[in-house]
């Protein structure tokens, strides 16, 4: 019986290494009716134009928070989800209703008030709600009107 040493035992594993490589380059080399491919710049590179696009680092409202110049109102600073309709005078010719902030200070409106961060206004004032409209912007960055109704909490109706 034939002993193994440590260098006949690595010739045999650099032999064994050396013919897999071998058949590896044999499958993979290309036949010699095949073409290689090479990359190539366009003949005209077209320059990117952003006018009338929307840029999609910034967020859809952002362009709507741009510095006009005007002054905002108090009403303009909050979102209409954090005021709350606490009364309502729709019986007159000039109908009013009182909306209340987070902080329990109260502001009177009337149709045409301006109202939220989004160019919001008050449409209608009816029995129990304030009508208004805001300007949305969806994903696309497309302007569309959302309507939004601020209804009277009544103690029938919860808190």
């Amino acid at each position: 019986m034939m002993r193994w040493t440590g260098s006949g035992l690595r010739l045999v594993v650099v032999v064994a290494a050396a013919l897999a490589a071998a058949t590896a380059r044999a499958e993979t080399a290309a036949p010699p009716d095949a073409e290689v491919a090479r990359t190539t710049e366009p003949a005209g590179d077209i320059p990117y134009d952003p006018a009338g696009r929307r840029d999609p680092f910034r967020p859809p409202r952002a362009g709507n928070t741009a510095h006009t110049g005007e002054q905002r109102t108090p009403l303009q600073r909050y979102e209409i989800t954090q005021l709350r309709l606490v009364a309502v005078i729709y019986a007159t010719k000039d109908p009013r209703a009182v909306v209340e902030d987070d902080q329990g200070l109260g502001y009177i409106v009337h149709v045409g008030t301006p109202i939220g961060p989004n160019g919001g206004e008050v449409r209608g004032i009816e029995r129990g709600r304030v009508l208004i409209t805001e300007d949305a912007v969806d994903y696309y960055g497309e302007h569309r009107e959302n309507q939004v109704t601020m209804e009277l909490r009544t103690t029938e109706r919860g808190k």
